[in-house]
């Protein structure tokens, strides 16, 4: 919507305010204003002027000598190349010394031998935009009416000291796709009062009834339907004040009569139309949708074809018009036309939308039945354009209105207290400043002794419905830069990261930049896959899609490794046989064959290892990866998430992987050890089945983690006492893990054992079948003093006797 500030101060005072002032002042207010342009591109110097004479240039055929009055009692000698140009005819002028838009200096010149003492100009020279001037306008000099004072500026002829906002309005503010829309707004935004136009109409004692007649046979997409019949009008062009006010709209003028509808929509923001009514048989007017196979040219020229869900005006058996979105072209008004039939109405939006796509024709008047009228406006529009015809076009309008009301929109009210609007904004807005606010938006209210208004909201504000808008309309017009700001605060944060996304995006981090790479995989898979591994897959039961794109992605998935297999085995199958890969992501879990309820969504994270570790250099050997780059992958995270003291392992032989190289992941909760996951490599015969290298993967259970994760780092002094250090190696059976004999020491020794690590183990014959040698490396150390050799031997010695009764071993010597 283009908002000219000269028209615009016409219904409101805008003393005080420059456009680019009112500009800020609206977007600050919640209308966001694109861009404000001066109409007057660099104009100065040039006048209307008279062409008293034209003769041919004596040496030129394509050019005339113009004498030319320019109000100051000196002729001027004009050479102009123009087609059009002819004596009598008001013309604007440039003499010498003005300047034209591009910085475009007049001087004195002589063309072919005969001096010229000016430039008689047309409007693109004049920096208007020629497609929004009358056709005849379009080539050639400009030819202004004969009433046009000679001498007058042109920037004040063409009304072109002036400035157009762009409103860049969203959807719910349709009241200001119309001139006294905006003035309301601005109104609202600086306390002043708004000047409705003049809209009273002298009618002649011919009834309208007698020669118009009005049904309408689709009241659900007609609400109201009203003429008006205005006799012997003169149509011819505008007068020069609303060609200009149209022309800053960016809308062309046509004649008297389609302008004032022009303007009168732009002013009130309701589409009207002009129909001439000598070629509406009787007068009469139906509105009906369209009958399958019915076709109308409109006023562009186009035949359209209507379908039985398009509204249309019709003279009772043949369409007329496309009812909200364009006139036909067998009752345009034309010059010959003599008497009008003028309409205004309130159509159904919904309606003339979908009629206005589907035909590819978007004007004026169907953008603003799309987004629904105020139908406030239908009576007062149609007067006013009546009056303005009967000025304009010297026609008699008949008395009376012929309407037909189908239905009448219920009046809005609104309540919300003063408690809630300062609950919402966060401000302590006093009764009076909220009573102030509601009298600048002009909306009627009345207050309750517990402080709520009960607005009575006006239906040019079909935008407002319930009170968190009308909460808006407070915090907008109290400036949003009042409103007092407040530290977020709670449990979660608005913008910040929960828990759990802090903990994957850490996780990715880290092992991104251990040189893993992260594969993002289908959620869907094939049967067979969801039953490689069902220890992961915790037995339940597999998710099928309803209406899967293939049998291969026929249900959920209930484990990530069977997709990082698929990964692994494709790039192997393109030669890049080593691959470190991992994904973060759910798997889907139900115990039900038919589902009547979700199912279960876990977060997991899961890696797999193939190929070489490092490539073989010329000085080195590549190696390939093993076991303990998997479980180092895991210590790694489980340390960033300060679990390292809750994890432990244990041997296992889950289905698919490698019995003797796969432990299971043991997370310490406050319900006891629970297995969260399994850690090893896969079985060889699936692995010869996918083609891989010697492949380790893991996978564990996120929702336990994020539980007991913490982020907070535990700060240790440097000790300042001496640590002692005692080193066994324990004969044991082969099937006892060395965790449970570090277990066994830690429980024993107790805070004074700082560390204890393996550092060999040794089978062979010699120990005999089925024994292993575990070496320990134990450091005892106290925080307030120094250790004693009595006392390290003493308890070095109680943890040798734990080994020996829990787990039968026996000290090597």
């Amino acid at each position: 919507m283009n908002v000219s500030y000269k028209w615009l101060s016409e219904y409101i005072d805008l003393s005080g305010f420059t456009g680019a002032e009112l500009a800020e002042k609206m977007t600050r207010g919640g209308i966001e204003i694109d861009a404000v342009e001066s109409r007057n591109k660099g104009v100065t110097g040039v006048v209307a002027g008279y062409v008293k004479s034209k003769e041919k240039h004596p040496d030129a055929d394509k050019l005339n000598v113009c004498k030319v009055d320019v109000g100051t009692g000196e002729e001027l000698q004009i050479v102009c190349g123009a087609k059009n140009v002819d004596a009598g005819q008001h013309v604007p002028v440039a003499v010498i010394g003005a300047v034209l838009p591009g910085d475009f200096k007049i001087k004195r010149a002589k063309l072919r031998g005969v001096e010229s003492q000016g430039m008689i100009c047309s409007a693109k020279e004049l920096g208007l935009n020629e497609k929004l001037l009358p056709k005849e306008q379009q080539e050639g000099i400009l030819v202004l009416p004969a009433t046009v004072k000679i001498g007058t500026p042109i920037v004040d002829v063409l009304d072109i000291d002036d400035e157009v906002l762009e409103l860049d309005l969203t959807p719910n503010r349709s009241d200001c796709l119309s001139m006294l829309g905006a003035a309301y707004e601005i109104g609202a935004l600086t306390g002043r009062e708004v000047r409705l136009p003049d809209s009273s109409v002298n009618h002649t004692a011919i009834r309208t009834d007698s020669l118009v007649s009005v049904e309408v046979s689709s009241p659900e997409h007609c609400s109201h339907y009203a003429a008006r019949y205005i006799k012997d009008v003169k149509v011819g062009p505008s007068p020069l004040w609303l060609q200009n006010r149209l022309m800053a709209a960016g809308v062309r003028p046509i004649n008297n009569v389609v302008d004032v509808t022009n303007f009168v929509m732009l002013e009130y923001g309701q589409p009207l139309h002009a129909f001439d009514a000598d070629r509406i048989p009787g007068g009469r007017i139906e509105v009906r949708l369209a009958k399958a196979g019915e076709t109308l040219v409109t006023l562009d020229d186009q035949e359209r074809r209507l379908e039985p869900h398009m509204l249309l005006i019709t003279d009772g058996s043949r369409p007329i018009g496309l009812a909200g979105v364009m006139g036909g072209a067998n009752t345009e008004v034309t010059d010959g036309t003599v008497n009008i039939l003028l309409e205004s109405a309130k159509f159904d939006g919904g309606t003339i939308r979908k009629t206005s796509r589907q035909l590819g024709l978007r004007s004026d008047a169907s953008i603003r039945f799309e987004k629904e009228v105020d139908p406030a406006r239908v009576i007062p529009a149609l007067d006013r354009a009546a009056a303005l015809i009967a000025e304009l076009a010297l026609g008699l309008v008949t008395e009376g209105i012929v309407e037909v009301t189908t239905g009448k929109g219920q009046p809005v009210q609104v309540d919300v207290s003063l408690e809630k609007i300062n609950g919402f904004l966060g401000t302590e807005l006093s009764r009076l400043e909220v009573q102030t606010i509601f009298s600048r938006l002009n909306f009627d209210y009345e207050l309750s002794g517990n402080n709520v208004f009960s607005v009575n909201v006006p239906s040019r504000r079909g935008d407002i419905t319930r009170s968190v808008d009308l909460i808006e309309e407070v915090a907008r017009l109290y400036g949003y830069d009042n409103i007092p700001t407040t530290l977020i605060h709670g449990d979660v944060i608005p913008g910040s990261l929960t828990k759990p996304q802090a903990i994957r995006r850490e996780l990715r981090k880290r092992l991104t930049d251990a040189g893993l790479h992260e594969v993002i995989s289908y959620s869907f898979t094939g049967p067979a896959r969801t039953k490689l591994f069902p220890s992961m897959a915790e037995e339940t039961l597999a998710v099928r899609l309803a209406m899967p794109m293939s049998e291969d992605r026929s249900v959920l998935r209930t484990t990530l490794i069977a997709q990082l297999l698929e990964t692994a085995a494709y790039n192997r199958n393109r030669k890049n046989e080593s691959a470190a890969i991992f994904e973060i992501g759910s798997v889907f879990h139900t115990d039900e064959e038919q589902l009547t309820r979700l199912p279960q969504e876990k977060h997991r994270f899961a890696a797999l290892l193939t190929g070489n570790r490092t490539e073989a250099q010329w000085n080195t050997k590549a190696v390939p990866v093993d076991f303990y780059d998997a479980k180092g992958i895991l210590e790694t995270l489980f340390a960033v998430l300060g679990l390292t003291d809750k994890v432990s392992y244990e041997a296992a032989q889950p289905e698919n992987f490698h019995p003797g190289r796969t432990a299971a992941v043991i997370l310490d909760t406050p319900k006891g050890h629970e297995i969260i996951g399994y850690v090893g490599q896969l079985h060889p015969a699936l692995q010869l089945e996918a083609d891989l290298a010697d492949t380790y993967v893991l996978e564990i259970g996120l929702d336990l983690v994020y539980e007991l994760a913490s982020s907070d780092i535990e700060y240790k002094v440097l000790p300042r006492y001496p640590a002692m250090q005692r080193d066994i190696a324990v004969v044991v059976g082969q099937e006892v893990a060395s965790a449970k004999l570090t277990g066994a020491a830690w429980s024993t020794a107790g805070e004074l054992l700082e560390s204890v690590r393996v550092f060999d183990v040794y089978m062979g014959e010699k120990l005999g079948a089925g024994k292993k040698s575990v070496a320990l490396s134990l450091v005892y150390r106290h925080k307030e003093r120094t250790l004693t050799d009595e006392e390290v031997t003493e308890l070095h010695g109680k943890v040798v006797s734990q080994l020996e009764q829990s787990f039968g071993a026996e000290l090597r010597k």
